[in-house]
């Protein structure tokens, strides 16, 4: 089975996985999108939520396969 990297990112950090997940290619959206929400529920929880940041999953071999901005992780709901 493939083994795929989930970077987190922003224009100026990275927190780099180094151990990476082994799964298969069709499952890296799904994957990187709960690792994405996760990653803002714990803003929540903080009290300061950073839109600015994204998954960027590349392959065993170097090769960037799929990029989720946060802000493509939720959906904000306007205040009524």
């Amino acid at each position: 089975m493939p083994r795929f990297f989930l970077h987190l990112k922003d224009s100026k950090d990275e927190i780099l996985d180094p151990e990476g997940v082994e799964m298969p290619a069709d499952a890296v959206p799904g994957v990187a999108l709960r690792a994405a929400r996760d990653c803002i529920a714990g803003d929540v929880r903080s009290g300061r939520i950073d839109l600015h940041f994204r998954i960027e999953v590349f392959s065993d071999s170097g090769e960037l396969v799929y990029t989720l901005p946060f802000t493509d992780a939720v959906e904000i709901a306007p205040v009524r």
